[in-house]
This record gives C-alpha cells, sequence and structure tokens, in this order.
C-alpha cells in the first residue's frame, strides 16, 4: 500500500490494524526507520503498527473506530431528523418512504416482541438497527479505497468498519446490558434477587446453585450479543480482504478475483441486514425479559 512493498500477510496485517492513540510505558523500545529509540518516560502517542497498540493495553483507543462509529450515528439522526421534518399527511417518495418502511418494520417488531410498556425501546430499536446497519454497510466500501486516500494525507492505518472492532460491539453490548439491569431492578425491584435465587430450582439449599447459574446466563447474554456481531463481521471484512490479495497475484487472478468480489459482495448484504436485525431484536428481547414481573 502506498509505496510499500508487503507481502500477503503484511497487507492482510495492514488491514486489520487500527489507528490506535494511547500511552506506551516508560522504558518501552521503538524503532523508527531502522532506529531504535528507548523512551524515557510514559508517552502518549500515535502507534507505530500492532506491536505498539498491543504494548498500550488498556490505555489507547481505536480514533478510526471511533470516528467512523460516531460519524456514522450522526449521518443516522441527521437524515431521520431531516425526514420528519419533511413529513406529511400526503403519499410518501423517495428517502421518505424508505424511511418510513424502516420505522413501520422496526414498530412492528417490537410490537411483536416486547411486552412490557416502555417509551424508550421502540426509539432504541429504531436507533441500534440502523445504526449498526450501516456500521455494517462499510464493509462494502472497497478495502483499498479509503486506506489508500487517507495515506495520501499520512494516515497510515484505518480501518472504516466499526462492527469489526470488538471494542465498539462489546461497548455497544455493555449500554444493552446496564439497561437491563437497571430495568430488572426497578420493574421488579427485590423480585429481581429472587428471580435469581429461586429459579430454576425453587429450594433455600438450591441458592448457590441458582444464584451461579443465573448470574452467569445474566452475564452471557451482552458477551453473546456483542461477540456475535464482531465475529460475523470481521470474518466477512477478513474474506473481502483475502479476495483483494488475489489482485496482487497476476493478471490471471483479475477476472476471478473479480467474480468473487461481486459474489461475495451480493451475499454480504444479506449478512449486514441479519446482523442487524438480529442485533435489534435481541436487545428488544432481552428488555422484555427485564420487564417481566411475573
Amino acid at each position: 500500500m502506498s509505496g510499500e512493498n508487503l507481502t500477503v500477510n503484511g497487507y492482510i496485517k495492514h488491514h486489520l490494524t487500527n489507528l490506535t492513540y494511547g500511552k506506551l510505558p516508560a522504558g518501552y523500545v521503538r524503532e523508527d526507520n531502522g532506529e531504535k529509540q528507548v523512551l524515557q518516560q510514559d508517552t502518549w502517542t500515535m502507534a507505530h503498527g500492532g506491536d505498539e497498540a498491543s504494548a498500550m493495553g488498556f490505555n489507547a483507543i481505536h480514533i478510526d473506530s471511533m470516528a467512523w462509529s460516531i460519524g456514522l450515528g450522526l449521518i443516522f439522526c441527521l437524515l431521520f431528523r431531516s425526514v420528519a421534518k419533511k413529513a406529511s399527511s400526503g403519499v410518501p417518495s423517495g428517502v421518505i418512504n424508505l424511511v418510513e418502511m424502516i420505522v413501520d418494520f422496526v414498530d412492528s417488531n417490537v410490537k411483536d416482541t416486547f411486552h412490557g410498556r416502555n417509551p424508550i425501546v421502540a426509539p432504541l430499536a429504531l436507533t441500534v438497527f440502523v445504526w449498526v446497519f450501516l456500521m455494517n454497510l462499510m464493509d462494502l466500501v472497497p478495502v483499498d479505497l479509503l486506506p489508500e486516500l487517507f495515506a495520501l494525507i499520512g494516515i497510515p492505518y484505518q480501518k472504516i468498519v466499526p462492527s469489526t472492532d470488538p471494542n465498539i460491539t462489546m461497548g455497544m453490548a455493555l449500554g444493552v446490558f446496564l439497561m437491563m439491569l437497571y430495568y430488572n431492578i426497578k420493574v421488579k425491584g427485590f423480585g429481581f434477587v429472587k428471580e435469581l435465587t429461586m429459579t430454576p430450582f425453587n429450594h433455600p439449599l438450591f441458592i448457590p446453585i441458582n444464584l451461579f447459574m443465573e448470574v452467569v446466563g445474566f452475564i452471557a447474554k451482552p458477551f453473546s450479543l456483542g461477540l456475535r456481531l464482531f465475529g460475523n463481521m470481521y470474518a466477512g471484512e477478513m474474506i473481502f480482504i483475502l479476495i483483494a490479495a488475489l489482485f496482487g497475484a497476476g493478471a490471471l487472478w483479475f477476472v476471478p478475483a473479480g467474480l468473487m468480489q461481486m459474489g461475495w459482495s451480493l451475499f454480504h448484504v444479506l449478512i449486514i441486514t441479519l446482523q442487524a436485525f438480529i442485533f435489534m431484536v435481541l436487545t428488544v428481547v432481552y428488555l422484555s425479559m427485564a420487564h417481566e414481573d411475573h
């Protein structure tokens, strides 16, 4: 990329490296143009590769993932706000018709799935579905297009699909988990404690077993929610990168690689939509469970 003679392995690693900002510890040895530099103190800086990003540990932020996810969220808000201002009682057309179809689709799914009374759930479901869909949709952008453009202005790494970053997907899942916890306590009160300790075995002797099983199951919900989205989108991105690497194998591979790229793109559209739908439905299901106070 950008003048670099990368091997296939290096090409893949380059595409899977985030633009990372964080703190390198004192004593860390940095290599810059073949010269080694020993840091005398903790240093906040941009990572020069995956090894430095790993050394930063928890004190790091993936700037590209954050920027793209926030930017796509703003696009969603501005687009839907614009449509809401233009909506009328007449026959909708164009973007207005598309947005109304999405809203009706999400609303019908919430009515079928959510059995409590909470005005926040439907807007939350709409936000989750569209936001995740937009993040997933970035996977259809040619893998070298935007990274090459950013490389021209001196930005060496750029991952443009936020849902292939576990920090993003697990962060969203953590938000769902906190809402689950809040509504379980708010709606059920002490009944939430009883639910954790007296199910599935309704006997005091089984309280430790019940508590262990219920807590593990409760915590597993957000983990599975975030990891499912990350795993599917990461695998899809990896296949796009592998197909793109074939273009560098010689002219004979241009046509087969192009056909594979087109075929996988068409199939991936289904995955993109399905993963957004699953994330939305499971969010609504988990919140519905939190509102069941029987």
